[in-house]
């Protein structure tokens, strides 16, 4: 059943209000998909504003240009501030830590060390996401109760993709959770399920690809950034997935700068969109979208099957 939600601001002015905005939206998808959820946001700067929890350490220029974001998160109990203080000894000012409940996000220029010292070290860690702009956060339990316990209403960026999941085909973990983020800065949202997903991940074993969980949609996620990194755009990339993978779906697709969305040949899963100068805004019911401001003003239509719809900052 499962909920899937985007959000692309327009206009900067509202930059600083997208968590406000995301909160409800989640909150009204709760009863879709009460087992886990998930939020990637994207912003320039720091996307906490208001969330960094006390204590939390001030925000060095950590890597500069260079800077790449790790979004962590574990399945298993974890002493997060003794991560981050073994990571702040190996790799001192060069990387920046924010502890995100049950999670963190690290910011820095040297990704393969830190990637390497967590394999060594800290096994029971997993990275929930890779970007230059994207912070990533996922837990189990009611939906919204994940919006409060990682302060998500203050939260700031310019694109978000939110997923509220009732596990159908794989458990429910913070792994199995969506997005996921198969490449730098890719989010993928999925509603459905795929029939076929085990020849296709069969196959992309075979050419060494690397999935995190045995879930239907990363499948689909992982196929996706196969194809970008062959050189589709992304509207040919998700076309192909929809040439590939058999099934019922909507997918919400987000990069840096694009959001994108497309349902299957019999629109199966529902989604409706409304659009307004200032934001375009995709979730799989109305009243997800209804809290949003000038809304009563908006285009709103539901996407039509096998088209894809991007949108771009």
């Amino acid at each position: 059943m499962c909920g899937v939600i985007g959000i692309l601001v327009k206009d900067r002015a509202l930059e600083p209000t997208l968590g406000s905005m995301l909160v409800p939206m989640i909150q009204s998808l709760g009863d879709r998909g009460p087992d886990s959820s998930g939020i990637a946001v994207y912003a320039d700067g720091d996307p906490f504003l208001g969330a960094t929890p006390p204590g939390a350490a001030s925000r060095p220029a950590a890597g500069g240009d260079h800077m790449t974001r790790l979004s962590l998160g574990s399945d298993a109990d974890l002493d997060w501030d003794a991560l981050g203080a073994d990571l702040q000894s190996r790799f001192g000012s060069s990387l920046d830590i924010t502890p995100v409940e049950t999670g963190a996000v690290l910011r820095g220029s040297k990704t393969g060390d830190v990637l390497d010292a967590l394999g060594s070290g800290w096994p029971e860690v997993r990275v929930l996401g890779v970007g230059r702009a994207l912070s990533v956060v996922k837990d189990t339990g009611r939906p919204e109760l994940t919006c409060e316990r990682y302060g998500i209403g203050a939260w700031q960026g310019y694109l978000a993709v939110a997923h509220t999941r009732m596990a159908t085909e794989s458990e429910v973990t913070v792994l199995h959770s969506h997005p996921f983020v198969p490449a730098l800065d890719l989010c993928v949202v999925h509603n459905g399920s795929f029939s076929n997903y085990a020849s296709v991940r069969r196959r992309l074993l075979d050419d060494g690809v690397v999935f995190d969980s045995d879930n239907d949609s990363e499948v689909a996620a992982r196929f996706l950034a196969g194809r970008l990194a062959a050189g589709d755009d992304l509207e040919e990339a998700t076309r192909w997935v929809m040439k590939e993978m058999d099934g019922f779906f909507t997918l919400v697709i987000a990069t840096d700068g694009a959001m994108s969305v497309v349902r299957d040949a019999f629109a199966c899963k529902p989604a409706v969109v409304a659009e307004t100068d200032s934001y375009v805004a995709v979730a799989s019911e109305y009243r997800a979208l209804a809290e949003l401001p000038d809304v009563a003003n908006a285009m709103v239509f539901e996407p039509q099957p096998e088209e894809v719809y991007t949108w771009t900052r």
